[in-house]
């Protein structure tokens, strides 16, 4: 190989580089970023200072590690919450990149100013089932929203994926553990009451953070194999205003070429799509999941008259 040719191999390998390399944020963007993980570090501490802590329920996580550690020595809260998590902040950064440890770390400052300022505002009920409903719900979404927006609010998980690597556990299983754990210890630090309310806490700000997460408008997709597809399709799309996609397949046991219908519905859109496929075959295979986000292409209903 000639020197020119390996320059130009060079060349191409670094235009290759340059294509995949991560692309730098709009200003726009980074804007919203900020404003998002700023709006859910701080409903995270209202969750925390005005729901949960004065009333001794915990959140799972470094979290309730940071509100035991509190209610033990007396120092704030927010103290805690940044010390603790700036480890994650480094762990972050090899494990996942620098925009995700960036944004971590400003949600972390965030939190850690505003559960301060929070710390002297009363709770706003003394009932400790209204206190530990809201403030999961309130925490979960503020939560919810620095994860949907590239950050994250508590170390746990990146702990998480790091053993992932050295246990035989899924990053579920050792999340799960690890917060059992901590909800535990709640019940010596305060007393086994107060642990079992923590529990639903963390369960209410579970769920929320998957909403937050997900959206609220849930899409389905939809997989549907059959011999009469070009019917289905054009059913779904006059009856339902729903694009379809048709895909060439081969079926591994008979050999036979079969079309593969793929279309994206909401979910109250299903009954009605199960019902066209029924009608037109009913012995045709239908698969349907749920879907986290839906973005381009033509998954805008049209109108159906």
């Amino acid at each position: 190989m000639t020197g020119t040719q390996e320059l130009t191999l060079i060349e191409q390998q670094e235009a290759i580089m340059a294509k995949i390399q991560h692309r730098r944020l709009t200003k726009r963007k980074i804007f919203q970023r900020v404003l998002l993980i700023t709006i859910g570090a701080m409903l995270m501490a209202v969750g925390l200072e005005i729901f949960l802590v004065p009333n001794n329920v915990i959140d799972g996580g470094i979290t309730g590690i940071s509100i035991m550690l509190s209610y033990i020595t007396g120092w704030k809260l927010g103290i805690f919450l940044f010390i603790l998590n700036i480890p994650f902040f480094f762990i972050g950064y090899k494990q996942i990149g620098k925009t995700f440890a960036l944004s971590t770390l400003y949600g972390i400052i965030v939190l850690s100013i505003g559960t301060t300022l929070l710390h002297p505002v009363p709770a706003f009920t003394q009932d400790i089932l209204l206190a530990t409903v809201f403030g999961g719900i309130v925490l979960g979404i503020g939560v919810g929203m620095v994860i949907r927006y590239g950050g994250s609010l508590d170390g746990t998980e990146i702990l998480a994926i790091l053993f992932n690597n050295k246990l035989p556990f899924s990053v579920g299983e050792i999340i799960m553990f690890f917060n059992l754990f901590i909800l535990g210890c709640a019940g010596f630090v305060f007393t086994w009451d107060r642990a079992m309310y923590s529990l639903i806490a963390y369960f209410v700000a579970y769920k929320t953070i998957d909403i937050t997460i997900t959206g609220l408008d849930e899409s389905k997709s939809v997989w549907i194999i059959s011999d009469n597809a070009k019917q289905i399709g054009d059913a779904i799309m006059n009856r339902l205003g729903r694009g379809v996609t048709y895909i060439n397949g081969e079926g591994a046991y008979s050999g036979d070429n079969k079309k593969v219908i793929f279309c994206v519905i909401n979910r109250l859109e299903e009954a009605k799509l199960k019902e066209i496929v029924t009608e037109n075959d009913d012995s045709a295979f239908l698969a349907v999941a749920d879907i986290a986000e839906v973005r381009g292409g033509r998954f805008k209903k049209r109108d159906i008259h």
